[in-house]
């Protein structure tokens, strides 16, 4: 499985140049079962990481647009009346696939940034009363454009929660932007790609993530990074159990992509940054800078 794995972030790579890094935290996210933010100026290949790694692993893909007029209807779906039956039928909207590609995610309304909330914690969409099942494995890739861009609402605090994740691109470096400028289109490029992880193995991976060994001393550790953004002046507002929760559930993937059977305080440092980023109220805006007072002031037991 691990093999198959470091040949899944390679071929990712081929695609997204100069972007390990991020290809690796955005399958640490999926191996968890959590939702992905990638936020970034346009242009830097949100969406393209996001279509590339649903075709790596052979899921069920849709892209959803965001824009100012969007409804939730346009999302999850809505019960239509069949004048030759006679009667109202459910029919799905676009929520209803493995991955979903909430494209430019706060463009869109509240209303219809609200139609996801369900979906993303409950895997589940309720329409009148009826509650329908989504497909498994299931994830939410929204993409989103910086805050202070025209034609942007911010994601509330409810909805930023739901994502296991928040990442950066960034611009490439000198020699990927050269391969870039020279070399094939992307989209072209990911048409020639094969599936290598189906999606029962994937859940598979999961199941697995979830039997990584976690110790007393490392949960010291995790409660003291929380502990520490919930009682220092750093932080307008603390992390919430559910954060607790995402953060051990992160480190547990990242130790399983080590090939790791235990999780060390080093896979809690590596994934705290993405994890608790977005959660935290700062002076700072970047990931990093947000979460340094966290690394320099707990200690690790």
């Amino acid at each position: 499985m691990h093999q198959t794995l470091n040949q899944l972030i390679q071929s990712a790579s081929n695609i997204i140049l100069g972007k390990e890094q991020q290809i690796r935290l955005s399958l640490c996210c999926l191996l968890t079962g959590g939702h992905l933010l990638i936020e970034d100026i346009p242009g830097v290949g949100k969406t393209t990481l996001a279509h590339t790694l649903a075709k790596l692993m052979g899921l069920e893909y849709q892209r959803i647009q965001f824009t100012s007029d969007l409804l939730p209807s346009d999302i999850i779906g809505a019960t239509i009346y069949n004048p030759e039956q006679h009667e109202f039928s459910f029919h799905q909207g676009a929520i209803f696939n493995q991955m979903v590609l909430a494209d430019e995610i706060n463009r869109a309304t509240p209303k219809a940034q609200s139609a996801l909330l369900e979906a993303m914690e409950e895997r589940q969409v309720t329409v009148e009363g009826k509650t329908y099942p989504l497909p498994r494995p299931f994830f939410v890739i929204a993409t989103q454009n910086p805050s202070h861009q025209l034609g942007t609402f911010p994601l509330p605090e409810s909805q930023l929660d739901r994502f296991l994740m928040r990442i950066e691109l960034g611009y490439p470096n000198q020699e990927a932007e050269r391969e870039l400028l020279t070399g094939q289109s992307r989209y072209k490029l990911i048409e020639t790609l094969e599936v290598q992880l189906a999606a029962q193995d994937l859940l598979q991976m999961q199941q697995a993530v979830n039997q990584i060994y976690v110790s007393p001393a490392l949960l010291d550790y995790l409660q003291a990074l929380i502990n520490f953004t919930r009682e220092s002046d750093e932080y307008h507002m603390g992390l919430s159990p559910r954060a607790g929760l995402a953060l051990l559930s992160a480190a547990k993937a990242w130790a399983y992509m080590q090939q790791r059977e235990s999780v060390i305080p080093e896979d809690v440092q590596a994934v705290l940054a993405p994890v608790a980023g977005h959660r935290l109220r700062a002076g700072q805006t970047n990931s990093e800078n947000i979460i340094a007072p966290l690394l320099a002031n707990v200690a690790i037991p």
